[in-house]
């Protein structure tokens, strides 16, 4: 029972990671139409940013994080009128072509910038380990839970209370209707990638403090594009459920199935609902598949 709860715990803290990611994948998708394949490479250069940040001024955690996520904003607009702005009106294949293209060139970044092995991201928090029942955690593995549930509530309010929000919802239901009704779709889309970046450097510098800062940190971007698919490409809260759920998946398989098991198991439940649910479990069936 102790080992069901260890493989449970840790798989929570990873799908928690998974599910930030996500949300990160939906936000774009809801917005635009399209899947930003760059998702996982730029939650790990905005994770390298707070590295360097954190290395030269010392800053705790929080005041780590506040300064972070304005950076990570801007670098996700700056991107957006870069590499995606130019592209508004052309074939969607176009456009994700150009974020697979984006992904590659951040990876080169990365490495260029900052080398090819990995570093300690010592984000400030203590590594006392705290028990809840018979399952250790440490610190940065709950900051990391907690956060996700933050933000998928934030992400909730946001997407349904804010102005910002109900036009990103009124772009995503028909964005010719929303243009006539005097929404700026360019400005939407620009917000999307704001609040994405935003997203993907808390799953960036928390990943990082959990497991390793690393130049194939991007790869994590392609272990969360199942609980995209499961959640549903068009939902961002369904997304971070989702996380939650391809995470405990894969420590389970690893657990009782093999080590080999744990790297394809989430694609293994993304078979088997795009089988039953194209749309995933929270998606619009009119989603039109990329």
């Amino acid at each position: 029972m102790d080992f069901l709860l260890l493989l449970v715990s840790t798989g929570l803290v990873t799908g928690a990671a998974y599910g930030l990611i996500a949300m990160g994948f939906a936000l774009v998708y809801k917005a635009t139409g399209v899947v930003n394949f760059a998702q996982g490479e730029l939650m790990m250069l905005t994770a390298y940013v707070s590295f360097s940040v954190a290395d030269r001024t010392g800053l705790s955690f929080l005041m780590l994080m506040a300064l972070t996520i304005p950076i990570s904003m801007a670098i996700g607009l700056l991107l957006e009128r870069i590499f995606i702005r130019p592209m508004l009106g052309e074939p969607v294949f176009s456009i994700v072509m150009v974020t697979i293209g984006l992904a590659v060139i951040l990876r080169g970044l990365v490495i260029l910038v900052w080398g090819p092995d990995p570093a300690v991201f010592d984000v400030g928090l203590p590594d006392t380990v705290i028990r809840l029942g018979p399952v250790p955690f440490y610190p940065a593995q709950l900051v990391l839970v907690a956060a996700m549930a933050g933000v998928t509530t934030i992400a909730w309010i946001f997407l349904r209370f804010s102005r910002i929000g109900i036009a990103m919802r009124a772009v995503a239901a028909n964005e010719t209707a929303a243009r006539l009704s005097g929404i700026s779709v360019s400005r939407i889309h620009a917000f999307a990638w704001m609040f994405s970046s935003a997203i993907a450097s808390i799953a960036g510098v928390l990943f990082a403090a959990n497991f390793k800062l690393a130049p194939d940190m991007w790869f994590q971007g392609m272990k969360s594009f199942p609980a995209v698919i499961l959640g549903g490409l068009d939902s961002v809260i369904g997304a971070s459920v989702a996380g939650l759920v391809i995470g405990v998946v894969e420590n389970l398989f690893q657990g009782y199935v093999g080590q080999g098991m744990r790297e394809i198991s989430g694609f293994i439940v993304i078979v088997v609902v795009l089988m039953v649910r194209p749309y995933g479990l929270f998606g619009s069936r009119e989603i039109e598949r990329v």
